[in-house]
């Protein structure tokens, strides 16, 4: 009898401990986007779906006696990709620079200027062997085992923020397939006013290394971006450039491309109402691992969309979006798209 109580004063006490230890900060947002495309591709046969973009992210953190804050999150995304936790941790010190740990992405991604395009969901499917890019950080790789740390606002000078980031190998063995080992990059962000003008200026170079059994590539992932926006009150004008090596994986059979994107976009906000008018136009070079020349591709965008706010985080959305394509050489995949549909979000 006296251990089974000995036992239970242990137990209570155990419970009393963990019942008032401290938790992390738990945050949760996300959205629920559906709605109806209707894709009319050339030569092909109109058709027409719902299209949905469910995500659910919480996001932890926590401050530490000497002012650090730590941080990580996770996401539910859909109904069939499941949990996406590959975030890693986020440690903020009091100077406001940042560090990255595990999964930290690359340097030269992080600045790259988002430029207005349709925020609907529609698009033409292109054929999986057109390797033209439409975004500027398409030539950004790295891997899990990674850091990128972020300098506090105003570093070198008034308005300038930089990041560095490296990775290195994951250990894995090398196969047929193309795999990412290492990279490093650099990416920097500058804002300055000019008059009633808010000007932001960004870009980044990034470099990676890669491994495959058999044939080696004539080029590893890398290349550079750069890009700006200007925002005069309710009016933003944004343009990019990026141009890169990309060693693929997974595009037709395991290729290699060089590429280059230019891309342009205005948006205009009065009251409820968003327009977003974009243009990309990609150019690529693709061949087999370890060869060069190749024959082209092309993939240009024209992309323009209406957003209502109907209420507090309710917004309504028309969508357009017209393709021209080429692959190889040759003509393929050009059409148009609408999207209708709403955005939720919390």
């Amino acid at each position: 009898m006296k251990k089974e109580l000995l036992m239970g004063t242990a137990l209570v006490s155990t419970l009393g401990a963990a019942s008032v230890a401290e938790a992390v900060t738990a945050t949760m947002s996300g959205n629920h986007k559906t709605g109806i495309e209707f894709d009319s591709p050339n030569g092909g046969t109109d058709t027409n779906a719902q299209t949905f973009d469910n995500n659910f992210t919480v996001s932890l953190s926590e401050t530490t006696d000497g002012g650090m804050t730590i941080s990580s999150s996770f996401k539910v995304m859909d109904e069939t990709t499941k949990v996406d936790g590959d975030a890693g941790f986020t440690l903020a010190f009091t100077d406001g620079s940042k560090l990255d740990l595990i999964a930290a992405g690359n340097a030269s991604g992080s600045h790259a200027i988002s430029v207005p395009s349709s925020a609907g969901a529609e698009g033409v499917a292109t054929t999986s062997t057109n390797s033209a890019p439409n975004g500027l950080d398409f030539a950004t790789a790295s891997t899990n085992l990674g850091v990128e740390y972020h300098t506090a606002s105003d570093f070198l000078a008034d308005g300038l923020s930089m990041s560095f980031s490296a990775s290195t190998d994951t250990g894995a063995d090398a196969t047929a397939t193309y795999r990412v080992d290492s990279h490093y990059a650099i990416g920097a962000t500058y804002v300055t006013d000019l008059g009633d003008t808010a000007l932001t200026i960004g870009g980044g170079v990034s470099a990676a290394d890669g491994s495959k059994t058999g044939t080696a590539v004539a080029n590893d992932t890398g290349g550079y971006h750069i890009g700006l926006s200007a925002v005069t009150g309710d009016l933003t004008v944004a343009a990019g450039f990026a141009d890169g090596d990309v060693a693929a994986a997974a595009l037709s059979s395991a290729r290699e491309y060089d590429a280059e994107v230019t891309k342009i976009g205005v948006k205009y906000v009065t009251g409820d109402l968003t327009f977003n008018v974009g243009f990309a136009s990609g150019e690529s070079t693709d061949n087999a691992h370890g060869s060069t020349g190749g024959s082209s591709d092309s993939l240009d965008t024209t992309s323009a969309s209406v957003s209502y706010a109907v209420a507090a985080g309710v917004t309504a959305l028309l969508g357009y979006t017209s393709t021209e394509a080429s692959d190889e050489g040759a003509s393929t995949n050009d059409g148009s798209a609408w999207y209708i549909g709403a955005n939720m979000a919390f």
